[in-house]
């Protein structure tokens, strides 16, 4: 299965759908901090950058959540700040344990110095490895985005491995 980037996303819905700039619209003060657009400076999931995996995670949660009726604001700004680690989890060493179990407090610590936060977004940010993370999340915007993440990663993953196959034939 094909998961589209939030780029070709953009290519496909027009600058004028009311749902796309609605979701611009409660994220683009996040895309303008410096600290955000570092994201794109790391590849995090083969060919994908930390920012690019943040976009699709915040869009698709921004979309399922506003489909059930929940806060898609908090999604749509928690699953972009998700990952707001800025390292490269490959070559980084990590004091206290190994990246998948700190990243999710790393993030929280920088999104918090920057940003005023909602207990919503910070539940999303903090838990978002869950189960890896031994507290689960407080609320249902904090699970979708949990669950979105995995999804999206598997896929960037797939992409990867999939491309690196076809390199090798």
């Amino acid at each position: 299965m094909y998961k589209m980037s939030l780029k070709e996303l953009r290519l496909k819905l027009k600058a004028d759908n009311e749902i796309y700039r609605e979701y611009k619209s409660y994220i683009e003060d996040l895309l303008r901090n410096e600290n955000v657009k570092m994201m794109n400076r790391y590849r995090h999931h083969y060919f994908t950058t930390c920012l690019d995996h943040c976009l699709n995670v915040s869009f698709y949660s921004y979309m399922i959540c506003r489909y059930v009726g929940l806060d898609y604001v908090s999604a749509a700004r928690g699953g972009l700040l998700h990952d707001l680690f800025l390292y490269d989890w490959r070559t980084t060493k990590l004091s206290g344990g190994k990246h998948a179990f700190r990243h999710p407090d790393i993030a929280l610590e920088n999104a918090v110095k920057v940003f005023d936060l909602n207990e919503i977004e910070k539940d999303i940010i903090s838990k978002h490895m869950w189960p890896l993370t031994i507290k689960p999340p407080k609320y249902n915007e904090s699970f979708i985005v949990c669950f979105v993440d995995k999804y999206c990663a598997s896929v960037e993953f797939g992409q990867g491995m999939i491309a690196n196959i076809k390199h090798r034939i």
